[in-house]
């Protein structure tokens, strides 16, 4: 069984036959493995070759083997072949998914209201939570079957920082974009960040992406997040109150907590955070392994009702039918125009200037590894991951780019191909396969 290794500890990455993302699954499937495998590289052959004359032209000048090498060094054939295995009856239908009050859960919550799981058989019931250390705690304790859980969180639980060490997956991206830098409005002459020694910023929790991303544009402007300025800890639905009161300046968070506090007329827009990582992953939809391994068929039913959401919700000409949905209480609790307004891109800035942005928030549910990766630099570049790690098993064991890229396909929508996916923030190109070196480059950053 392929393992990776971190803080002494084993994390397995797959099966004893290396074809199953666990031993269960392995046990399950045993007996039909050869016909699952068949179906498989038969189905991507037609995937990729989609047209009959060009795929038997092809495997008659190459063969199938050498055509089936080139595909698999793109999407793994051995890991594909649980993904194309047929689901069959729900092992539970009643299933609890805790969530987070904000926008960046948009596809787990619209799922309730407007049937996406009642039509994979799923009686489903979407629970608003205080916080995300409670999110963890309850999904952990198999109190929810799943959750809405910041992108970098299922990382964190795999390997043990901060709880105890519970392997968790990230099946889908909830939303990519969707934040903004908020300040309170005493500060709308003062937008140069090197002036910002001493601010008090909120983020939602340690591992969140809004943490990272904060600490980055500090850091490019010569802001060293660790002691010029200081970051609390603060649950989303309670950030506008804190604003409000004085006791923070500002806070990187979802994007419906940064447009209350322009609602309110106590903060404004300083930036996006797509202007520091345009296309970054905010929250995802996340499931144990364990829960994967003893309800597979329930499992990949929540998948699919959360992939058929996104692309849902990823049409423009939708997005006022879902703020509608999601803005009353037991959902966002937020007046419909301030959900409007980030779902659609047309919204106040607090300054006396309407924007429009198609992209502020878009939903793209592609979990890709790179996305792992570059949260794993700075989880070490700021100390919460010491010594030396296995990028990239840590990113494929927990990031299931094979599991979504079949799923999409069946939602009719389509999967990426690029599993090693490079991007820049802030201008500073990432390449996943040197994450080391990136972290290294750094001038600012925590010495382990």
């Amino acid at each position: 069984m392929g393992k990776f290794f971190y803080k002494g500890r084993a994390f397995s990455s797959g099966c004893s036959c290396g074809a199953h993302s666990d031993q269960a699954s392995h046990d399950r499937d045993i007996g039909s493995e050869a016909h699952l495998r068949d179906v498989t590289e038969q189905a991507l052959l037609k995937a990729v070759f989609p047209h009959a004359m060009e795929r038997r032209t092809l495997l008659s000048t190459i063969g199938k083997a050498t055509a089936l090498a080139a595909i698999g060094s793109l999407l793994p054939i051995d890991r594909a072949t649980e993904a194309f295995a047929q689901a069959g009856s729900l092992e539970k239908t009643n299933v609890k998914i805790g969530f987070i009050p904000i926008t960046c859960a948009t596809p787990i919550i619209m799922a309730e209201p407007m049937g996406f799981y009642e039509k994979q058989g799923l009686k489903a019931e979407v629970v608003k939570t205080a916080g995300w250390a409670v999110v963890r705690d309850k999904t952990m304790n198999k109190e929810y079957d799943a959750a809405h859980m910041l992108a970098p969180m299922p990382i964190a639980l795999t390997l043990g920082i901060g709880s105890d060490p519970s392997p968790f997956v990230v099946p889908a991206i909830e939303n990519v974009n969707g934040q903004a830098i908020c300040l309170a409005l005493k500060h709308k002459d003062n937008r140069d960040p090197k002036n910002w020694k001493g601010f008090r910023f909120a983020i939602p929790f340690e591992f969140s992406n809004h943490n990272y991303l904060l600490r980055y544009y500090l850091a490019e402007h010569g802001i060293d997040p660790q002691t010029d300025v200081e970051l609390r800890v603060i649950a989303p639905p309670d950030m506008v109150a804190n604003l409000r009161a004085g006791n923070i300046d500002g806070f990187l968070a979802p994007d419906n907590v940064v447009q209350r506090a322009v609602y309110d007329k106590i903060g404004f827009i300083h930036i996006l955070s797509k202007e520091i990582w345009n296309g970054h992953p905010c929250c995802s939809f996340s499931l144990s392994k364990s829960t994967i391994s003893d309800m597979p068929n329930t499992s990949a039913a929540m998948m699919r009702a959360i992939l058929d959401a996104t692309a849902y919700a990823s049409k423009a000409e939708n997005r006022k039918e879902i703020a509608a949905a999601i803005a009353p209480a037991n959902y966002l609790n937020q007046p419909p125009t301030v959900v409007e307004q980030v779902l659609t891109g047309v919204y106040a800035d607090g300054l006396g200037n309407v924007i429009k942005d198609p992209d502020r928030v878009t939903f793209d549910p592609f979990p890709w590894e790179s996305f792992a990766v570059w949260t794993l630099t700075q989880m070490k570049r700021w100390g919460q991951i010491k010594g030396d790690i296995d990028y990239q098993a840590i990113a494929k064991s927990v990031y299931l780019e094979t599991d979504a890229a079949k799923l999409m396909k069946d939602q009719g929508m389509a999967p990426m191909s690029d599993a090693a996916k490079g991007f820049t923030v802030m201008g500073k190109a990432f390449d996943p396969s040197k994450p080391e070196e990136y972290v290294a480059s750094f001038a600012i950053k925590t010495l382990n």
